[in-house]
Formats: C-alpha cells, structure tokens, sequence
C-alpha cells in the first residue's frame, strides 16, 4: 500500500466504533466493540480505556496477540481495516491519567485511581485493508511501521 498510515488514518478519524479482539483459552478469537481508542500514535499504537476486571483483560495478561478493526459504510463504497499486533494492559498512574476524560466516573467511579480502570495499549505490525463501492473491489496486505 502506498500510504497506508493516511490511507487507514483517514478511515479511523471518521469512524465512530473500534473493535479488539483477544485470543481465550482455548484458543479462539473473541471480538468485542469498543469505544474510540483514547489516543492514537498513526496506525502504530492506540490506547484505550477498560475495566480491569474484564474478561478482555485477562485474555491479553495470559495471550497478548490482538487485533482492531475500523469500518465505515458510505454513500458509495464500504472500507474497512484490520490491524494485528499486541496489546499490553497499563495500570500506572501515568498513563491512566494521559487518556482519562470528563465523565468517566461513569465507568470508574473511584476515578484515575480506581483499581477497575486501565489502559490497553495496542501496538500494530501489519494490516490488511477492504474497499468495496462502485470503483470496484480492493483488498490490500500492509506493514506498520
């Protein structure tokens, strides 16, 4: 792919879902939808926010390959990127208070510091990118660097 970090960071700035997706125990992909990450570097690393206590959690403290995916349907064509790589859990203050937001206390009511929130940071390799519109079909495997 030519310009594969404008290519898929165009996609994502317009996407309003994420989906990760973690390896259990025996084995098999588990795919769950996820809010935006919180801060992206490119299409190299994403973080983004979680309950400690998930079931996604425990997966990638036993397995850390991962993978997120971004879509979007327009007017004409369907896009869609898979990006594989490793997804480690940070629990440091530090970077807990880097993506914290106004109203997580939703989620975390004992805020920055509530031992049920944490980061997930995922970190990519490679990719694969999907178009499909009236131009035709496009499916294109890609580096991260």
């Amino acid at each position: 792919m030519k310009n594969a970090e404008k290519t898929i960071g165009d996609l994502i700035a317009k996407c309003k879902t994420s989906f990760i997706a973690s390896i259990d125990d025996d084995g098999f992909p588990n795919m769950k939808a996820m809010l935006m990450p919180r801060e992206r570097n490119g299409i190299k690393t994403f973080l983004f926010s979680t309950n400690t206590s998930s079931e996604r959690v425990a997966q990638f403290r036993k397995n850390p390959k991962a993978s997120i995916y971004f879509y979007r349907k327009g007017l004409t064509a369907w896009q869609g990127a898979m990006l594989r790589g490793t997804m480690e859990i940070l629990e440091d203050e530090e970077s807990k208070k880097r993506i914290w937001q106004k109203g997580d206390t939703v989620y975390y009511p004992q805020g920055v510091s509530d031992p049920d929130y944490c980061v997930l940071k995922f970190t990519a390799f490679s990719g694969r990118y999907y178009r499909a519109g009236l131009g035709g079909f496009e499916i294109e495997s890609f580096d991260v660097k």
